[in-house]
C-alpha cells in the first residue's frame, strides 16, 4: 500500500510540476504589475481555453498532492 501511494505521489508531483511549467505569465515586469491589477479588476483577461484548464488541472494536482503527502507520512511514521 505504501508503494503505491509513493508512486502516485511521484505522478502527482511531476504532474504538478508539469502543470505550472506550462502556464503563461501572468505579468511582464513593472509595468505589467502596475496596469495588471486594473485589468484583472475590470475583467479584460479573463482566463478561457488551455488556461483555465491548466489553473483547474493545477488546483486538482496540488490537492491530490496534499492529500497523497499526508496519508503517506501517516503510514510512514506509524510503522
Amino acid at each position: 500500500m505504501e508503494i503505491a501511494l509513493k508512486i502516485v505521489l511521484v505522478i502527482a508531483s511531476i504532474g504538478l510540476i508539469l502543470a505550472v511549467l506550462l502556464q503563461p505569465g501572468k505579468s511582464a515586469g513593472l509595468s505589467g504589475a502596475i496596469s495588471g491589477g486594473a485589468e484583472h479588476l475590470f475583467g479584460k483577461q479573463k482566463a478561457r481555453g488551455m488556461e483555465l484548464f491548466l489553473q483547474r488541472l493545477t488546483m486538482v494536482l496540488a490537492v491530490i498532492f496534499f492529500v497523497v503527502t499526508i496519508i503517506v507520512a501517516y503510514f510512514v511514521r506509524s510503522v
